[in-house]
């Protein structure tokens, strides 16, 4: 397949099915304010992800599950005023649409509606289907997840890799075929085995974003504060850290602190 690029002015969904028809590799990021979520789309990200980890790194809670419908809408709807050119995908949070269908539509119309995001994603495989078949047919567009679901961290009990035994694996496939005929325009495949990942996205026409799923998916996704360097007690595999801002930010406001101490700042040219 060609892997020439094709400049998008808007991202749609059907555009990352061409990408994937191309063999173009979609790139996808978190974000959760209007300030990096600018940067982020005018940098040419495909996809932004306003994911329930806000509950983590914008909140300081250790899991997904204590961020509310609420909390979402409003991160989704700051991103929302800075985007140009990204679809923006909303998490749907834990407990928004795990109890029926009716609730899982409300809470994505809740979503689609107050901010004005482009679609919505929620975790799980053939006991969401359903769920998903009815929040597409209301004209909502869903990505699904598979493979490592953090809001189910209490159920598995570990961040470990999922999907390693034949079994799970074998239900993994399956479930993405479900995901596909629900009507998912995308599926991310968190933390599963490399040979997997591909599988998968050989034996579906959607797209793939993977994290710590290796090369051979569609596109890729990381937590924005991580691949920054703000977030330094992580360290999975599959990060990869392009800045260190752990370390830039804090010695550049020592030096504001410095600067102030001394009188330094503001000097001359910077005073009325």
């Amino acid at each position: 397949m060609s892997t020439a690029k094709k400049d998008y002015k808007k991202v749609t969904t059907n555009s990352l099915f061409e990408m994937k028809q191309r063999g173009e590799r979609i790139a996808m990021l978190t974000a959760y304010d209007y300030s990096l979520a600018k940067l982020v789309d005018k940098a040419g990200i495909d996809v932004i992800l306003v994911g329930d980890s806000a509950s983590n790194v914008m909140a300081g809670h250790e899991t997904t599950l204590p961020i509310t419908l609420d909390h979402m809408i409003y991160h989704a709807s700051s991103v929302i005023r800075a985007v140009d050119r990204a679809l923006v995908v909303v998490d749907l949070p834990f407990g928004s649409y795990q109890g029926n269908a009716k609730e899982a539509l409300s809470s994505a119309i809740r979503i689609m509606k107050e901010s004005g995001g482009h679609a919505v994603k929620l975790e799980g495989g053939k006991e969401v289907a359903s769920t998903i078949e009815r929040i597409v047919g209301s004209g909502i567009p869903v990505m699904g997840h598979l493979g490592l679901t953090p809001q189910s961290i209490y159920k598995f009990g570990t961040y470990a890799v999922r999907a390693k035994i034949e079994a799970e694996a074998e239900q993994l496939l399956a479930d993405a075929q479900m995901l596909e005929n629900a009507g998912c325009f995308a599926i991310v495949l968190e933390k599963i085995p490399a040979q997997l990942a591909k599988k998968v996205s050989e034996s579906i026409k959607i797209p793939t974003i993977g994290i710590g799923a290796g090369g051979d998916v569609d596109g890729q996704v990381l937590v924005l504060h991580d691949m920054l360097g703000m977030n330094t007690d992580f360290s999975p595999r599959f990060l990869r850290r392009y800045l260190d801002l752990g370390t830039q930010i804090p010695s550049a406001i020592e030096q504001y602190v410095g600067d102030v101490k001394s009188r330094d700042f503001p000097n001359e040219a910077e005073s009325y």
